[in-house]
């Protein structure tokens, strides 16, 4: 294993703002990269607020999100609408290899920071654009979060509901973070072209074809004329071996049987229905297909005989594939978590150091940096400015001019 981190010596500049763009980049920062956050003066990228939002949980003193997603930058403050920013901007874009942002087009336009644009100052650079909806069609300047424009407008927040609840608002940044793991996956393969050619290259991502990736397979069937399968109805499902039962205790199961011949005789017999075995009814996929509310409501009784503990030792036992749907909490102190260092220490000089998510991109060969504090806006101004050529006097000059603070 490496001693020297594999991105070291990479020059990233987020001008990204929340979750999708930034989260990228804090990937890079993972692997050594010295990545520079540009941030507006007096609030800062707006991410800093979103723990005071609810549903998320107020956490006091701990700005739980912003150190998930920018941890192992640099904060510049840097007022991008200031016509002496536009010096700095070019001497960033000079000096960066790989340049992020979320800015939707109309708007990068407006601020001359199209991949056009800055392409000319640097052409290895990698300019890595993330928008909500894609950069064509009507909806292309539109403002899109998770929550609109993976969850609600790829179907998703229709199909993962009972057919009667109301559709259910997703986790906060559950369509972010995998669409910056496309991002990221985009830089470094034109990190590789540009090993190839001497060229940089221009990377999109949205939010939108990251919710029609993870809807895929659904999707798919409707492009070949399919019809996607509607909210389901839990006590008449369309396979009841592939469905949610409630335990004594208020748990909640979920079967995920792959192999039926193989698994419905087991299953069977460790959950004390052996003699369900030599029903016709479920002698056969296509015959339980036949009776599935009958087998749900059967199975609904057999799981509500029992807590949770014990039905994990029958089906454990059995070698049968489930789920338990678990909390958040109690997901957070998951053996698995531990056992595979998904978790990792914040290296903030305390004694009990908080613990964060690593990224989920490894390479055994490889070692990340310990994650540090995010930083607080504008923190590195003045170091930034120095590293990019700019003397003391010209920092001042920027500053006076409203550019920098």
């Amino acid at each position: 294993m490496s001693s020297t981190p594999l991105l070291q010596g990479l020059h990233v500049v987020d001008l990204a703002s929340f979750i999708a763009g930034p989260a990228a980049a804090t990937i890079l920062g993972d692997f050594g990269a010295d990545v520079v956050k540009v941030e507006p003066p007096g609030v800062g990228d707006a991410y800093r607020s979103l723990s005071r939002m609810p549903p998320n949980p107020r956490v006091e003193g701990v700005n739980y999100p912003w150190q998930l997603d920018n941890r192992n930058k640099r904060s510049i403050a840097l007022n991008l609408k200031s016509p002496g920013a536009r010096t700095v901007v070019e001497r960033l874009v000079t000096w960066a290899d790989v340049l992020v942002t979320n800015f939707p087009p109309r708007t990068r336009a407006k601020l001359g920071l199209d991949y056009d644009d800055l392409a000319s100052l640097n052409p290895r650079l990698v300019y890595a654009d993330v928008t909500g909806f894609g950069e064509e069609g009507p909806d292309a300047n539109l403002p899109g979060f998770d929550v609109t424009a993976f969850w609600a407008r790829s179907g998703l927040m229709d199909v993962t509901r009972q057919h009667d609840a109301p559709p259910a608002i997703n986790a906060f940044g559950s369509g972010d973070h995998p669409t910056a793991i496309t991002l990221f996956a985009g830089i470094m393969t034109a990190l590789y072209r540009r090993e190839k050619t001497g060229e940089g290259a221009r990377v999109t991502a949205s939010l939108v074809a990251e919710g029609a990736w993870s809807a895929g397979m659904w999707l798919q069937a409707v492009l070949v004329g399919g019809k996607a399968p509607r909210p389901l109805d839990r006590t008449g499902p369309p396979n009841a071996l592939a469905n949610t039962y409630r335990t004594a205790d208020d748990r909640w199961l979920l079967l995920a049987f792959a192999n039926e011949d193989k698994q419905v005789p087991l299953f069977l017999e460790a959950i004390g229905h052996r003699e369900a075995a030599q029903n016709p009814r479920y002698a056969d996929s296509q015959s339980r297909r036949a009776h599935t509310a009958e087998i749900a409501g059967l199975l609904d009784k057999t799981f509500a005989a029992r807590p949770l503990a014990e039905w994990r030792q029958v089906l454990d036992a059995a070698g049968l594939t489930y789920g338990v749907a678990q909390t958040i909490e109690e997901f957070a102190h998951d053996p698995q978590l531990a056992a595979n260092k998904i978790l990792v220490p914040i290296d903030d000089g305390s004694a009990e150091p908080h613990l964060t998510i690593d990224s989920p991109v490894r390479l055994d060969q490889e070692q990340k940096v310990r994650p540090r504090p995010a930083p607080d806006l504008g923190e590195h101004t003045e170091a930034v400015l120095r590293d990019i050529g700019f003397d003391a006097a010209g920092v001042e000059e920027l500053r006076t001019a409203g550019a920098v603070a």
